[in-house]
């Protein structure tokens, strides 16, 4: 795990950068041709435990094209990276509350579609829900998209519970001190970063999940201080964490528990792990395939993307990972036992409760940096 610490210099940097302006909008590239004179090399940089074990096998087979494939921790790693340029990545996978920023900057290529023939098979819907970050779907695709939410080991959480109740508010056994003071038992984990924890906080006492407003910031924060002493682990990854035993309440993304569950089940460690959906909503959130406006390899960049739109191939993403993509065209190949799932495609009813995301200022990461900060240090 990366700690925030890491990146607070580069990324009070990279923000400075950011903000001085708007570069030049790189054009791009041409299609079909200049993909064939390109060297056979393409550079991911994506999360971890994030894409279907065959998948880079499959697409090195089907298009000759070797993959580097690297990961980072959270997104102001690789926020910081793509200000500092030189990346020498070819597709990274940015959350979607980064997006507008890095575009106004110019730090994102637009897409060529026309190397993207398999873009037919997105969802109007779920791209419509990106205009806002990416005006006009000119520079990124969805890679997958799930909630933020808590996830339970429900026999440890109700050996530490004893005779209280189970919550009307999941959010509550990750932010109530009635109940996290019982659960630092065994253990409450949260996600390592700024832009993870303060959203849900921000909902959790009744602001506006993604407020731009400092005070609204410290609110949270004052809220976050009351159960700091109870929180084990800051963690970019909650799959081992509760597979494992080390955290019996986490907060974090509904596909990664999905993950530590079936996880649990194949080490037949008897872990039953439950994901909650809070009575007050989850965040809905898009990872985004981008790429680089320093790619060297663009066009075996878009030859990804088309390989990765192909149904059968988002099809496995979800099946195996829990995460749905915007594949609309791969419905047919989800399993009815994922399809099914609360978890990876919520009802109508918890739909609708849950907050969609937005775009991030500068300003307003810079604000929720120093919150975290002081939260995460105890101060």
């Amino acid at each position: 795990m990366l700690f925030r610490s890491r990146f607070s210099l580069v990324l009070v940097a990279a923000l400075a950068v950011v903000a001085c302006g708007k570069k030049e909008e790189p054009k791009a590239t041409a299609p079909a041709a200049a993909a064939n004179a390109e060297e056979k090399v393409l550079n991911i940089y994506n999360w971890p435990d994030y894409i279907a074990k065959d998948l880079i096998a499959n697409f090195e087979k089907d298009t000759g094209i070797k993959v580097n494939y690297q990961t980072f921790e959270n997104n102001e790693g690789l926020q910081a990276k793509l200000v500092a340029g030189n990346t020498g990545y070819d597709i990274v996978v940015p959350g979607s509350v980064f997006v507008k920023a890095q575009i106004d900057a110019g730090l994102l290529k637009k897409l060529d579609k026309s190397q993207i023939p398999n873009y037919k098979n997105l969802d109007a819907n779920l791209m419509g829900k990106l205009v806002g970050v990416d005006p006009g779907n000119e520079h990124v695709i969805p890679w997958a998209w799930s909630f933020t939410t808590v996830a339970i080991n429900k026999a440890k959480v109700a050996k530490a519970l004893g005779s209280t109740p189970m919550p009307e508010n999941a959010w509550d056994l990750v932010f109530n001190p009635t109940y996290t003071s019982k659960l630092k038992s065994c253990g409450i984990a949260y996600l390592d970063s700024p832009t993870e924890i303060l959203p849900p906080a921000l909902h959790y006492v009744g602001k506006k999940a993604y407020s731009e407003d400092p005070a609204d910031h410290k609110a949270a924060g004052e809220m976050l201080a009351k159960v700091r002493k109870d929180i084990r682990l800051f963690s970019s990854t909650m799959i081992d964490d509760l597979a494992g035993g080390k955290a019996c309440a986490a907060l974090g993304w509904a596909g990664d528990f999905i993950q530590a569950a079936s996880r649990a089940e194949e080490n037949k460690s008897g872990v039953e792990i439950e994901v909650l959906l809070p009575k007050t909503g989850g965040l809905i959130f898009f990872d985004t395939i981008a790429i680089p406006a320093d790619a060297k390899h663009p066009n075996n960049a878009m030859a990804f993307i088309n390989y990765y739109l192909k149904p059968e191939v988002s099809a496995s993403q979800t099946n195996e990972l829990g995460y749905p993509t915007a594949n609309k065209a791969s419905l047919p190949m989800v399993t009815p036992e994922v399809a099914q799932n609360k978890a990876v495609f919520p009802d109508e009813a918890n739909l609708g409760l849950m907050v969609p995301p937005e775009a991030l200022g500068n300003a307003t990461r810079e604000s929720m940096t120093a919150v975290y900060t002081s939260f995460k240090k105890g101060k």
